[in-house]
């Protein structure tokens, strides 16, 4: 369907942003950032990905889950604009890994991150977020679980388009409820201007959290090559090689670059919206062009990021509650799906020493820096798996 009239890649242009607008937005509320620098990075950083990918990829690029354990912990340890010298730090890792595929082949990603390595990962990415969902949510049991409980409702039994916005439809409900129990403050919103530019957030460098960041980056990027083959499949079309991983992985990461020099969150490519193209079949990548400049429109509209952050935290949490479980499953998948033999005693190691060191906050720290979380349990799976024979003499 790459015919399209102006007028209908418009509308469904405008419609794939819904479609990852929930989750882009949600991001920033979670980790203290203005969602319309959001909104602005991701339209931003969508359109230098196609200009990369030279227009072939019909991706649109938004905030990445995989970095609000990792931006909350680093903010309290190096400040937010700190923080964001990490996150360009993350970019150009992006960019590192890119050249090594092109002239290594995909042969390096399959030896250092192999699913072993980054499905504890991914679980790890969606653990370590429980509480946090927990303690927003009870702040009001009863609107979390209406944002809970039709979220849920959408994902089991809904059919079309709906059945792909599941966030954003728990958020309206949410708030609506929040608007009959008065907890919504309207005043940012009435004091809005309609056009507003974006609160951005010059980055200062911090080697701390450029070191703590940077190993953060791998499960991201095993993320973006499973979306490369994805949306390849959907549209027919081979863009791992045409135009290329390395392609699409550099624009993943000088986005991700560019939204830290900005003050917005790490890009990622989004898999609501590979399903909402696979359900349309609408594979023009001009569409999500137009998806990218009417995030950077509603970026500079005042009520409708007075409208975001009037969000109860009791609505965000009851959406958490379902979304961080769903990424831990996605680590489960990863393992399942690969046909990862969890019976080794090899991979019970890596797994077991992966998700304890991430969920019971070991660190590591030399001087001033530290090294925790997620990027210390990634790097010590990339070491398990590369030390540990794949065969003990008993298992020979």
């Amino acid at each position: 369907m790459n015919n399209f009239s102006r007028s209908k890649r418009i509308i469904v242009g405008i419609q794939f942003l819904f479609v990852a607008f929930g989750a882009t937005v949600l991001v920033p509320l979670l980790v203290g950032i203005d969602p319309a620098v959001a909104l602005f990075t991701a339209g931003v950083g969508t359109l230098i990905f196609h200009l990369i990918t030279k227009g072939k990829v019909p991706v649109f690029l938004g905030s990445s889950f995989a970095f609000i354990a990792p931006i909350i912990a680093s903010t309290k340890l190096y400040g937010l604009a700190g923080t964001f010298s990490g996150l360009i730090a993350v970019g150009l890792v992006y960019g590192l890994v890119s050249a090594i595929i092109k002239s290594q082949g995909l042969r390096f990603i399959e030896k250092i991150f192999p699913p072993i390595v980054v499905g504890p990962v991914i679980m790890l990415i969606g653990l370590s977020l429980a509480p946090t969902a927990i303690d927003m949510a009870k702040n009001n049991w009863i609107i979390a679980l209406s944002s809970l409980i039709t979220a849920i409702a959408i994902v089991i039994f809904s059919k079309g388009l709906l059945k792909l916005i599941p966030i954003f439809s728990g958020i309206i409900v949410g708030y609506i409820v929040a608007v009959f129990f008065g907890v919504v403050d309207f005043t940012k919103i009435l004091e809005a201007a309609w056009f507003q530019i974006p609160n951005f957030t010059k980055p200062e460098l911090n080697w701390g959290a450029v070191i703590y960041m940077i190993p953060v980056a791998i499960a991201p990027i095993i993320e973006h090559v499973g979306d490369m083959y994805a949306i390849s499949s959907i549209a027919e079309k081979n863009f791992v090689k045409d135009p290329g991983l390395h392609r699409t992985l550099l624009g993943d990461g000088i986005a991700t670059a560019m939204a830290g020099f900005f003050g917005g969150p790490p890009n990622t490519t989004y898999s609501e919206v590979t399903g909402a193209i696979s359900l349309t079949k609408v594979v023009d990548p001009r569409v999500l062009r137009i998806s990218a400049i009417t995030a950077i429109v509603f970026a500079f509209s005042g009520k409708i990021n007075g409208t975001l952050q009037s969000i109860p935290v009791a609505v965000l949490g009851g959406i958490m509650i379902l979304l961080f479980g769903m990424i831990a499953n996605i680590g489960i998948k990863a393992l399942t799906d690969a046909k990862t033999d969890i019976h080794k005693t090899r991979n019970q190691v890596i797994i077991s020493i992966v998700l304890v060191i991430g969920i019971g906050g070991a660190a590591f720290s030399w001087g001033e820096f530290t090294l925790s979380g997620i990027g210390l349990a990634s790097i010590v799976g990339v070491v398990l798996n590369l030390i540990l024979p794949h065969k003990t003499e008993k298992e020979a």
